[in-house]
């Protein structure tokens, strides 16, 4: 054949199918300049200098990485779709005389055009949308950048060879599909009817139960570690008992419906019920896979926001003074008065040689062990008790922050009594029930009551464990005794305070004490000394949740084109094989507007179904989330209300607008006009 020959097949072939070809190309250029965007934000050297850098870039990384896998999995349902649709024009093409190799030759013409014109505009895009990009990156990092737009060549070469590697995967898988077919059920494909599936109580009452449980699971855990670690486990217990009640769940329904003679025997529902029924394996399968990108998108959205905005709650609960000093002791015996008397008079020196004064002081001693609180109520302190947990004992791990009654007192103006068995505690994160601390050692105390609110410690935020502060009037004796059984016990003092000296002079003072502090420790060898500034970390906050919200947002926009695409797919399949039985219908009566009615009936019932099944995930995802949003120190559930909310309305709103268009055009080829 002469040259070119395939290549002008190809373009022939593409053009006759571009109802199907056009979307699937303008996915792959999105993706591929979503792909190029997100690697160039990893490796640029503008966001190098920022705090928080090398955790967002690594953030950005994994992004990439996440992209193009999905692009891998959701390419080949695309392409694999318009492979089904071209099943007859193969098989005519193989009784014409062309055999498979020849037909190999014309997908390897369209795979590369595809490519070519994928990665052109995906690349060329990528570059112009980056520098908007980086600009909102850095906007939501508070960060500032230059207007110069830039390339990044390793961007590009490593996003086009991802992209090359899995068209090349999508050729191959095309030409197995066609070596393993028959040329005449190729030319027949289209003839062939589809048998209704059985509804399966027993798989649909499996997927009810497996929701269930991981609903029970979201609503029932209690402290922000289990919610973390089992978080996982329920996403992947819903994937699976979505897809099951789609596919056997959505067949029940149509039987279900299919009795209700009220309801079936109308001209909008009767040929609606019917045609679902006959395709409805195929059906849920896309509707679950709908209903779980809308999930992933929902989700995401709504706990990176919160994070976003409610950076400062996290950042205050980080350190809640402009200035926050910490001293650590190797043992209880060192802590002593007048070593911390002399570092407070150290401090507050330097503050004032800086012209302000220690304000709002939080200045505590504290002794922390670890421990893991077993089925008797037992606290033990052995480390080698708990080196090797199961899953479902990390809620049983605490961190116990013992402070001082007198210290309390003094910071906060109580006058709070205790008896020296006694204690008033507190807990951050997570719950305790039980009336006494009963550790293995044979120490208890007796809890007196419990805080409503509790001084701030760094230390306990920046951990994931549950901490439980334990105000005693015995602390002497406590932790010498809790020190010796321990198999880990930390001793420290706090002294945190605000300064009026703006964000660079409270930087300045943090140097000047870090210096002095850490001098005095390596000069005694007692303690080792700390000192953090609100001001230096700010920055640090904003770039790590800033980013985690871009990479939520750049990911939404990839799952929600790809559920968009999988809506479109669907509704022009079923115009297609929708458009004999409608075409029988009118020939015995049925008006157009029977038709719309019908098709508005059919749509409406399963349409709106992902979405309302997705805002059903959301609601009961949301105390797990709540849970975990904890372990970053945000506590402010109205802002994750407010987010939750105002994600599902935009998502909702954008949903009805991608129905309208499709079922537009899901009417016009039922009615023939296309």
């Amino acid at each position: 054949m002469r040259t070119g020959f395939y290549a002008k097949l190809a373009l022939t072939g593409m053009k006759k199918n571009k109802r199907f070809y056009l979307p699937y190309i303008m996915t792959c250029v999105l993706m591929v300049m979503m792909a190029y965007i997100v690697r160039f934000l990893a490796v640029t050297p503008v966001f190098a200098e920022m705090p928080g850098a090398a955790s967002l870039q690594a953030m950005l990384s994994m992004g990439w990485g996440i992209i193009t896998a999905f692009a891998v999995i959701f390419l080949f349902y695309t392409n694999s779709f318009i492979m089904r649709r071209r099943r007859r024009e193969f098989g005519l093409y193989n009784i014409l005389g062309m055999d498979k190799l020849n037909i190999g030759r014309l997908l390897m013409w369209e795979t590369l055009i595809t490519a070519l014109v994928s990665l052109a505009l995906g690349l060329g895009l990528g570059v112009v949308l980056s520098k908007l990009a980086e600009l909102a990156l850095a906007n939501a990092m508070k960060g500032v950048v230059t207007y110069t737009i830039s390339l990044s060549y390793e961007a590009m070469a490593s996003t086009a060879l991802a992209f090359l590697a899995i068209f090349a995967f999508l050729l191959l898988c095309a030409l197995v599909r066609l070596r393993l077919q028959d040329p005449i059920a190729m030319l027949q494909s289209e003839n062939v009817g589809e048998k209704p599936p059985r509804g399966n109580w027993l798989v649909a009452l499996l997927g009810l139960a497996a929701l269930a449980w991981a609903y029970y699971m979201a609503v029932s855990i209690k402290d922000p570690l289990s919610a973390l670690i089992w978080f996982f486990a329920a996403v992947l217990m819903v994937i699976v008992a979505t897809y099951l009640l789609m596919i056997s769940g959505s067949v029940v329904l149509c039987r279900l419906l299919k009795k209700n003679k009220k309801y079936y025997y109308k001209a909008a529902h009767f040929v609606s019920v019917s045609s679902m029924a006959y395709r409805m394996k195929r059906n849920g399968a896309g509707l679950a896979s709908i209903c779980i990108l809308a999930t992933m998108v929902l989700v995401m959205i709504a706990s990176t926001s919160c994070l976003y905005f409610g950076a400062d709650d996290a950042l205050s609960a980080r350190y809640p003074r402009d200035v926050n000093a910490s001293v650590s002791f190797p043992s209880a015996g060192v802590m002593d008065e007048e070593m911390i008397g002399g570092l407070r008079e150290t401090i507050a020196e330097l503050t004032e040689e800086a012209g302000a004064q220690p304000e709002n002081v939080l200045d505590y001693r504290y002794a922390t062990v670890t421990g893991l609180l077993s089925e008797e109520g037992v606290i033990e302190l052995d480390i080698e008790a708990y080196s090797a947990f199961a899953l479902d004992t990390y809620d049983d791990l605490y961190a116990f922050y013992f402070v001082p009654l007198a210290d309390y007192n003094a910071m906060t103006g109580d006058s709070l009594a205790l008896a020296r068995d006694e204690a008033m505690i507190y807990i951050n994160r997570g719950s305790f029930a039980d009336d006494a601390l009963r550790f293995s050692d044979g120490t208890t105390i007796k809890i007196a009551g419990t805080l409503d609110d509790f001084i701030a410690n760094p230390g306990a935020s920046a951990d994931i464990t549950t901490a439980v502060f334990v105000v005693t009037n015995d602390f002497t004796a406590v932790t010498t005794k809790l020190e010796a059984s321990a198999s880990y016990a930390g001793f420290g003092w706090e002294y945190d305070f605000d300064a009026e000296l703006g964000a660079a002079g409270q930087i300045a003072l943090k140097d000047e004490i870090d210096e002095a502090g850490r001098s005095l420790g390596a000069e005694q060898g007692a303690f080792v000394f700390s000192c953090e500034s609100l001001a230096e970390n700010r920055d640090d906050f904003y770039g790590m949740f800033g980013g985690l919200l871009f990479l939520g947002v750049m990911l939404s926009i990839v799952f929600i084109m790809a559920a968009v695409m999988i809506i479109y797919y669907k509704q022009i399949s079923e115009g297609y094989e929708d458009q004999a039985r409608f075409d029988i219908m009118q020939k015995v009566g049925m008006t157009r507007r029977d038709i719309r009615r019908s098709i508005n009936s059919q749509l409406l019932t399963v349409f709106f179904l992902p979405l309302v099944l997705a805002g059903v995930h959301l609601a009961f995802a949301f105390p797990l989330l709540q849970k975990m949003l904890l372990l970053f120190n945000v506590l402010n559930v109205r802002l994750l209300i407010l987010t939750t909310s105002v994600s599902f309305l935009i998502f909702a709103v954008f949903y009805v607008i991608v129905y309208r268009f499709t079922a537009g055009a899901y009417y016009r080829i039922v009615a023939g006009r296309e």
